[in-house]
């Protein structure tokens, strides 16, 4: 497999709202990292080490790795024997002071952290600045169930779910953060309200990958109006699962700025927030919005805000 990021610029773009030649002072690099990870913790960082340089090497300022990235375990509970405090640990460091010795942000798609449950986990995103500080810390509120065929898996038997919604501001734009299967409801976009970058880091199977991955992706860039920054877990792994790989950059067009397809590497793309902003103005459908989430269903039981009281409004506001 080439480690070399699949360039993909020459898409086609709604040239009335976006020149690709123009620049701006706001223009900046971005870059997910792409791995096939294994039990091997120690092993997982050095293969993150090098693929972070790489992408420090093409400008890079805001830089994602997967879901699970230092640690896919040969057992479920691998990851919990695995966990560290918040603070403390090799993950973290190692994650700290990459970013500060490169002098970037990193996002480590997730770390598994010490849960309120000893035999659990929180899978948690974690973003560090440019001096290698904590910036803000995402736990996976959605968890992946699926039972097909030969396939089995069920993230709660190891996984303390998040409650709350996270974004930061930062020097890129403001994110919203998510994980993987998080991907799939779309409630919890539409309450990160106006965000510039979405982040989805991930180990989507093969399975449902191939079937829904890219769509998913470029919906949620869509109708948010956002960059979608989606780094991926893709190959084949030491514990006999295969995850689908084809990380990727979408802008808010729903354009395929860069993808890699499988195995170790990176996508990098440059992304623009006055085109955010163009976009916006001229399609502004986030302010079209009639329909919001309610705190409880106050019409028919059966009626349409039954269905959005459903929607699990304590996860709504965005913990700043």
């Amino acid at each position: 497999m080439s480690s070399k990021p699949a360039f993909s610029f020459g898409r086609a773009r709604p040239h009335t709202l976006h020149d690709a030649s123009a620049q701006s002072a706001a223009v900046v690099r971005i870059a997910g990292v792409q791995m096939a990870s294994g039990p091997n913790v120690a092993a997982n960082l050095n293969e993150a080490r090098r693929l972070i340089g790489m992408a420090v090497g093409h400008g890079a300022k805001l830089i994602a790795l997967p879901e699970y990235f230092a640690i896919m375990g040969m057992q479920d509970h691998d990851k919990v024997n695995a966990r560290e405090q918040e603070g403390e640990g090799p993950i973290q460091e190692f994650l700290s002071e990459t970013a500060k010795q490169y002098k970037v942000w990193i996002v480590g798609g997730s770390v598994p952290l010490v849960a309120s449950d000893a035999n659990k986990v929180r899978n948690s995103s974690l973003v560090y600045d440019d001096s290698g500080k904590l910036a803000a810390r995402y736990d996976k509120i959605h968890l992946f169930g699926f039972d097909m065929g030969k396939e089995h898996y069920s993230e709660e038997r190891t996984i303390e779910p998040g409650r709350h919604v996270k974004v930061l501001d930062s020097p890129f734009g403001r994110i919203g953060l998510s994980i993987c299967y998080d991907l799939r409801f779309p409630e919890l976009y539409r309450a990160m309200k106006d965000v510039d970058i979405i982040l989805v880091p991930s180990a989507f199977t093969e399975t449902t990958g191939k079937a829904h991955w890219e769509t998913l992706i470029r919906a949620r860039a869509i109708e948010n109006l956002a960059y979608v920054l989606a780094p991926a877990q893709g190959g084949y792994h030491l514990n006999g699962r295969e995850t689908h790989g084809d990380s990727m950059i979408v802008d808010p067009w729903g354009v395929v700025l860069d993808r890699l397809a499988r195995g170790s590497g990176v996508v990098v793309a440059s992304i623009n927030p006055e085109y955010v902003q163009r976009l916006r103005a001229s399609l502004p459908a986030l302010k079209h919005r009639t329909l919001d989430c309610v705190e409880q269903a106050d019409a028919e039981p059966h009626g349409a805000a039954a269905m959005l009281g459903g929607a699990r409004c304590a996860t709504r506001a965005a913990d700043e």
